[in-house]
């Protein structure tokens, strides 16, 4: 069966990735794609490395014209979902990959978004361990899913295993991340102009104020923690793509190094998309650049207590994209893997 399939937002970053990835998809055939300002255009003009899309031509982003398609991905600005989706069909299949629906506590959106909180669907985080199971499980036969925030994800696969094995505590978690400035999107900022990055690297959000916090915490209590609090400082550097996530946490006391090992080689064993480097080894963004692959290295620092995960990933692909697609092909009943990359692109 091949379903129809409407991407919107598609002059953006994310919109243009989700394209890219399903021009390999064989059972998804893309009819229709629409923008906001770029509305007119040919695809072809705003994402000329698109080819195989050449007869295609952005429409207005709405309702209306998403409505029909069996699939629909939104690749729209946070707040900007939720009204629109409300009004597709039930059993059309559609992938927010924006921010409105990923949290289940409205006080965590009015805290960190404002405005109106449209309710939590199935997070799209297929390997995401859970205090029984996986998020897997709850995207089966699904048709709303959040796709995820990609720092949000990054972190949370690194630290989850940990909470879920109580090998690590929940208080006192620690990220720093390395983070291409594709991940804010293609509009123009002053601050990631070229000439404002290059031979540089910049904090953002610093403090407990960027959004993807309470995203995080969300998903390490579905991992067991009762109360996760963590520090999370993102750094944009001078690369278009990528995320380097360093995590730490507290060795729960009387826990051998062996055991905190086991706790993730347990959790993505069988993985295909998220894999465990060998002791010792420890992933560069070049390793997953284009593919739905996150990699992660994992130390033991004796004597400071704390297990260190670094995790890489490309974030417009296994952070937003590629999981949005991961997460419709298990919708969808579909082959997991489906249209997805799991090796990179090199050099």
């Amino acid at each position: 069966m091949t379903y129809s399939v409407a991407v919107s937002g598609a002059s953006g970053y994310a919109g243009g990735e989700i394209l890219r990835l399903l021009a390999d998809h064989p059972d998804f055939e893309v009819r229709t794609v629409t923008a906001n300002q770029n509305a007119g255009q040919p695809l072809v003009a705003v994402q000329p490395h698109l080819r195989v899309y050449t007869h295609l031509t952005l429409r207005e982003t709405s309702a209306a014209t998403l409505a029909g398609h069996d699939v629909v991905f939104l690749a729209l600005p946070h707040g900007a979902s939720g009204a629109i989706a409300a009004e597709l069909a039930p059993e059309t299949l559609v992938i927010d990959c924006g921010a409105d629906h990923r949290l289940e506590r409205a006080a965590d959106w009015a805290a960190f978004y404002g405005g109106d909180h449209h309710g939590a669907w199935a997070y799209g985080v297929p390997e995401l361990p859970r205090l029984q199971g996986t998020q897997r499980e709850r995207l089966t036969g699904a048709r709303r899913i959040a796709a995820p925030g990609c720092n949000a994800s990054t972190v949370a696969l690194a630290l989850a295993p940990g909470i879920r094995a109580g090998v690590i505590e929940s208080r006192d978690l620690v990220t720093v991340l390395a983070v291409g400035p594709s991940g804010a999107g293609k509009s123009l900022k002053a601050h990631l102009l070229g000439s404002e990055i290059l031979g540089s690297a910049n904090p953002y959000s610093v403090g407990g104020v960027h959004r993807h916090i309470p995203e995080i915490t969300q998903a390490l209590r579905w991992a067991g923690a009762a109360d996760p609090t963590i520090s999370f400082t993102p750094v944009i550097v001078p690369m278009s793509r990528g995320i380097l996530a360093t995590s730490t946490a507290r060795i729960v006391p009387g826990t051998d190094a062996a055991a905190v090992r086991a706790a993730w080689e347990d959790a993505y064993a069988g993985e295909r998309f998220v894999q465990l480097l060998p002791a010792g080894q420890f992933p560069r963004t070049a390793d997953v650049l284009g593919a739905n692959t996150a990699l992660l290295g994992l130390a033991v620092d004796e004597a400071a207590g704390r297990v260190v995960v670094v995790t890489a990933v490309d974030n417009l692909v296994k952070g937003t994209a590629g999981a949005a697609i991961q997460s419709a092909n298990i919708a969808l009943g579909l082959a997991e893997s489906t249209g997805l990359p799991v090796n990179g692109v090199a050099p």
